[in-house]
């Protein structure tokens, strides 16, 4: 072993030293799956659980390193602790073992950690609440504690496996397979979805592709999968905004469509696509989409004089006035 990780795994140890005596009462029951897709590259957690802000407490993961998912009786360190051992050479194995190996109540908990290479390792500790059990495939891991069948991993899987799109999709279809086949025996209360980028600029912002966390909801997977639904929107506003600055206004009208088709109940989209028609000198393009903007949202009428005012709509009073006439 080299003498970083060594270093690293010492003051993990001392940070912890009395975690035994600090366990939750409760467990966390919960069901998540950890992920990397071999296309992108990217690394995902994804969790739902009958406790509060499970987004706080189970889903850990950094660009370039890995991603933990760390529940049962939580113990944190497991997700910090293990970023840290895994960016400093271990492999996924390395680290749960080491931290496993300094960790008096390993029993009770349930750990998955999958490092940037694809390597998954996942603990089920002996006293977890049945039913408890995970199940390890390529490059991915399922694992649940506190269900109401011991089926559940199983139908994560098939729904991971067979479910087709990007990360979010596959691990969102592994969720609600999960639900589907009874999910937890004492309901269902939060849930969470992180992921990071296969291709790490070492700026944490930057990195992260999706972090959406539902902390009180009685659906609460619905409401990821809306959430989820408007993250993509939103993506395809910014990659518009950017097509913008470039000039290539066909390409941004292009992804602004697309961000409406994913959030049409957004009225505000179609407006600023139609303030980027007026700012390329297509006004006729945009009076269609102002009418109708207008009709369903007033405030956004009596917005535009103001974006005139600032200088963010580009263009005479004359067409000021046209477009009010709307």
């Amino acid at each position: 072993m080299k003498l970083l990780p060594i270093i690293i795994l010492m003051l993990c140890t001392l940070s912890s030293a009395f975690s035994y005596d600090l366990l939750q009462i409760r467990p966390t029951s919960t069901y998540s799956i950890i992920a990397r897709d071999e296309v992108s590259g990217e690394l995902g957690v994804a969790v739902q659980s009958h406790w509060f802000s499970v987004g706080s407490l189970v889903p850990w993961a950094k660009a370039g390193v890995g991603a933990i998912a760390t529940q049962s009786f939580v113990k944190v360190e497991y997700g910090t602790d293990g970023l840290a051992l895994m960016e400093s050479g271990m492999t996924s194995t390395e680290a749960l073992q080491a931290l496993l190996a300094e960790d008096e109540g390993q029993a009770v908990r349930q750990v998955a950690m999958i490092d940037f290479n694809g390597n998954v390792a996942t603990h089920t500790g002996e006293s977890c609440i049945e039913y408890a059990g995970h199940i390890i495939g390529k490059n991915y891991s399922v694992q649940a504690n506190v269900m109401t069948k011991n089926t559940v991993t199983k139908a994560m899987v098939n729904a991971f496996e067979n479910s087709k799109g990007d990360l979010a999709d596959k691990m969102m279809a592994a969720l609600e397979a999960a639900e589907e086949e009874g999910g937890d025996l004492r309901g269902k209360q939060s849930a969470s979805m992180l992921i990071v980028s296969g291709n790490p600029t070492g700026i944490s912002w930057k990195d992260t592709k999706l972090n959406l966390s539902i902390e009180d909801n009685p659906k609460p997977l619905i409401e990821l999968k809306r959430l989820i639904r408007i993250h993509r929107a939103y993506e395809h506003v910014n990659i518009g905004d950017q097509y913008i600055q470039e000039g290539e206004i066909d390409k941004a009208l292009i992804e602004y469509k697309k961000a409406i088709e994913y959030y049409p109940e957004n009225s505000e989209l179609s407006y600023w696509s139609a303030i980027a028609l007026v700012n390329n000198n297509r006004l006729n393009d945009a009076l269609s989409i102002f009418e109708n903007i207008f009709q369903n949202n007033p405030n956004l009428k009596e917005m535009t004089p103001r974006l005139f005012d600032s200088g963010i709509l580009q263009c005479n009073k004359e067409t000021l006035k046209e477009i009010m006439k709307k």
